[in-house]
């Protein structure tokens, strides 16, 4: 339980951190005037924010808050599969794909995802369908909600559900009105935040390692052999090497792919910018992915995950390690204020872009060919269109967030994973052709959006039922698909491979196999 001081000193700071934000929402708002400008900006905003807007973009909640939780639970295993291959495999792809990509959305006119995959194959149907699939990324949302809310309930000593409504109306609200040129300005901040706080939290633990590096091993190993071995057979997510490097890998590389993070090169006004851009985006997700060593330590501090006979949840586990670490003395007080400060935007700075990115998406992939176009919507009726898909978005995403918070199962990273991973899945291989070949017809990545949705589900849910009740049999396979809490990486990854295959296949079919890169 948080201290009266440290429940005194959040309050200052939640009511300081609101009022930052609406001042950029109400700067940003005024210069909002259609949904372009809401989607993409209309200041020229420099390279290195943008570049911190990024990283503090993609490095959200789970990075500082779920996934330490998880590496808690599981041990080293986790940090190379969280800490390691993920991360290198995903600013690899970043910069692979951001230059071209961008290209592309320029010379397309792309204010979204989906519409930059509909107008690069000419197809606005299929767009629709990778808007309508977008709705997936609700989950990450719920994520980010969930561990928010463990901060402040952490902090404050408030109930979670009173909490969770807080923090909806709050976000959702100012989301409704700044829009891209309020949001690089509250990110970059954030990203400022985050970096001092990924630093307290990568050294919170370094007295650990007074004896020595094996010594450190050793007290965690005998809290657990398991949590030093670089595999950990008792996890769901961390078993053996192909869920640890290959699935994590393939997960890495696609990840980028999300719309609030292949998009932001979209803010970039000159092709000059985009190597400043990456220069700072890449070295600050680096040294926010290194957060998740935090794990680790909050394992020493609860050997056996309880607090005063409690025994503590998956997402629970950062927060009140952060509460007790940080609360003896003043000092430590402020300094684990900026911590929670830092929990906090490292949540709202993903909350953001996903919110941004999604109800964009809707409105201009959905609403604009169903009716907008149809009925004549101007550009002040598209962005109030926009803010009730916002409000909608926050009624489904609360009673989403309170059954994970009610019903936890593990962690609600699994809800997310499955959600999110589905997607990037479904939009990888489009995104890939669109960027390096010329002259794809629809139907090649439609074919592949296609399977990998109904690889990466039947993975999930259609074989393991069929492995549980008809004993379906798939040798080495079969480890995946036993239990209730299942690795949606394996899925994903799954799903990303078949639909690579097809579209080879497809592609000799067609007769275009070679690349003709982007010029």
């Amino acid at each position: 339980m948080a201290t009266q001081e440290q429940v005194l000193g959040t309050w200052i700071l939640v009511a300081f951190y609101t009022a930052v934000v609406l001042f950029f929402v109400i700067r940003g708002a005024l210069k909002t005037k259609s949904l372009s400008d809401y989607a993409l900006g209309t200041v020229n905003f420099s390279p290195y924010f943008v570049g911190l807007s990024l990283a503090a973009a993609m490095t959200s909640a789970a990075t500082f808050v779920i996934n330490p939780g998880l590496i808690a639970k599981f041990g080293i295993s986790g940090v190379l599969s969280f800490g390691i291959f993920f991360p290198l495999a995903s600013v690899i792809s970043l910069a692979v794909l951001t230059k071209s990509f961008r290209k592309y959305g320029q010379s397309v006119s792309a204010v979204s995802l989906a519409s930059w995959i509909g107008n690069r194959f000419g197809n606005m149907t299929y767009a629709f369908f990778i808007a309508f699939l977008s709705v997936l990324l609700l989950t990450f949302i719920v994520l980010i909600l969930v561990a928010l809310v463990k901060v402040f309930s952490n902090a404050l000593n408030v109930n979670e559900i009173t909490t969770l409504a807080a923090v909806v109306l709050f976000v959702f609200g100012y989301m409704m009105f700044g829009g891209a040129n309020s949001m690089v300005y509250t990110n970059t901040i954030q990203a400022f935040i985050m970096i001092l706080v990924a630093v307290i939290l990568i050294s919170s633990g370094l007295f650990n390692f007074k004896g020595g590096i094996s010594d450190f091993f050793a007290r965690l190993s005998a809290i657990d052999p398991n949590l030093v071995k670089p595999t950990n057979p008792g996890s769901p997510l961390f078993r053996d090497y192909f869920e640890i490097v290959f699935a994590q890998i393939v997960i890495g590389v696609a990840v980028v792919c999300q719309p609030h993070i292949i998009t932001k090169s979209l803010l970039l006004k000159k092709e000059s910018d985009v190597n400043k851009f990456l220069i700072s985006a890449i070295a600050i997700q680096l040294l926010f992915f290194s957060v998740v060593v935090s794990g680790l330590y909050a394992r020493m501090e609860f050997p056996d995950l309880t607090v005063n006979g409690k025994v503590l949840g998956n997402d629970d586990i950062i927060p009140t390690y952060v509460i007790k670490i940080f609360s003896n003395g003043i000092a430590a007080t402020l300094v684990g204020l900026l911590v929670i400060l830092g929990l906090i935007s490292a949540g709202m700075s993903t909350l953001e872009g996903l919110i941004q990115s999604l109800s964009s998406s809707i409105n201009n992939d959905i609403v604009k060919p169903l009716v907008g176009s149809k009925m004549g919507f101007t550009d002040k009726q598209y962005l109030m269109v926009n803010r009730l898909i916002i409000g909608i978005m926050a009624i489904v995403v609360f009673f989403m967030a309170r059954q994970q918070l009610l019903y936890p199962k593990l962690s609600v990273a699994i809800l997310a994973q499955n959600g999110v991973y589905a997607y990037f899945a479904i939009i990888f291989i489009p995104i890939l052709l669109g960027v390096f070949f010329k002259n794809i017809p629809a139907w090649i990545p439609f074919i592949a959006s296609v399977l990998a949705a109904l690889t990466h589900f039947s993975v999930y849910y259609l074989l393991p039922y069929l492995h549980r009740n008809y004993s379906v049999d798939l040798g080495w396979f079969n480890t995946y698909l036993q239990g209730d809490v299942r690795n949606p990486a394996i899925a994903a990854s799954t799903s990303i491979m078949m639909a690579f295959l097809a579209t080879t296949v497809a592609l000799i079919y067609n007769k275009t196999i070679s690349p003709k890169f982007s010029k």
